[in-house]
């Protein structure tokens, strides 16, 4: 069995968030999948398997747990396949637990996931979120709430980049808060970037054994929808049509990384989002 390693949303050929990719999940067992993740012990490891309605079924499995969609690991798992000469640029079709969703392998090696268009699920306090990350209330923007693109996760805004690098997380807390919420974790971010950035952003996901991960591109997307669904409250304004941002990620774990967000707008409600970036093979 051929297990590769794989970097997800580098920036400049470092950094990135590293997945394992298994191409023979055909013939391992759901335990056997369970217990190979849990082996490898990255956030996240896709399994591929024969489909009857895409190019491929791909299943995530983080160490203790499977999960409906992973984006790094989708990244990186279409990377291999192009990068091993089974897939050349094109749009492809991939079964998830999330849905089928389209992936795209451009020219140069990128590649980018369609994701579900968002779902929100509240507005919570800000106080018990701000006390599990160290902060104060007063260090968080409204809202915090929940958004899913695939992944229910908590959204949080920080007023600025030094308070986002200070947070102190109580990983007890927020498994705590994910579990009473139904979320995987914490997407933080800050506005207090410089282009070609969109925002900073730092990811929590104890819950599921990822105290922080360096580039989450399911909570990329929901960031994106939160954004839109906010865009008064954060002051800008987006004419219908096509659009695209960067996100970034991981300075804190020295692993700098870049996500990238396209989306299309019509009336503006968001009606298409994708999230990608560029991969590597880790030796």
């Amino acid at each position: 069995m051929n297990i590769y390693h794989v970097k997800a949303f580098c920036k400049n050929h470092a950094g990135g968030n590293a997945a394992g990719v298994v191409l023979e999940g055909q013939n391992l067992s759901e335990v056997e999948m369970q217990a190979l993740a849990k082996k490898l012990n990255y956030s996240e490891t896709a399994f591929v398997l024969e489909s009857h309605v895409a190019d491929y079924k791909v299943r995530f499995f983080t160490p203790s747990s499977e999960v409906d969609l992973c984006g790094h690991a989708t990244i990186a798992t279409f990377h291999v396949l192009h990068t091993i000469k089974k897939l050349p640029p094109g749009i492809y079709r991939q079964e998830t637990l999330a849905g089928i969703l389209s992936i795209e392998i451009d020219e140069d090696g990128v590649i980018f996931m369609e994701q579900p268009l968002a779902k929100t699920y509240g507005i919570l306090d800000k106080e018990a979120i701000a006390s599990s990350l160290g902060l104060k209330g007063d260090d968080l923007l409204e809202p915090v709430e929940i958004v899913s693109t695939g992944l229910k996760d908590i959204i949080i805004g920080v007023k600025s980049s030094e308070i986002l690098s200070s947070i102190k997380a109580d990983y007890d807390s927020i498994t705590e808060i994910s579990k009473k919420n139904n979320v995987v974790g914490y997407h933080v971010f800050t506005r207090d970037v410089t282009p070609p950035y969109f925002a900073r952003c730092r990811n929590f996901a104890p819950l599921y054994d990822i105290d922080e991960e360096a580039a989450t591109g399911t909570a990329s997307g929901a960031l994106t929808a939160y954004f839109i669904k906010n865009q008064k409250t954060f002051q800008f304004d987006l004419e219908d049509g096509s659009h695209e941002w960067f996100y970034e990620q991981g300075r804190e774990l020295e692993a700098p990384s870049e996500i990238g967000v396209k989306f299309i707008l019509d009336q503006k409600e968001m009606v298409l989002l994708k999230v990608g970036g560029k991969a590597k093979l880790i030796e």
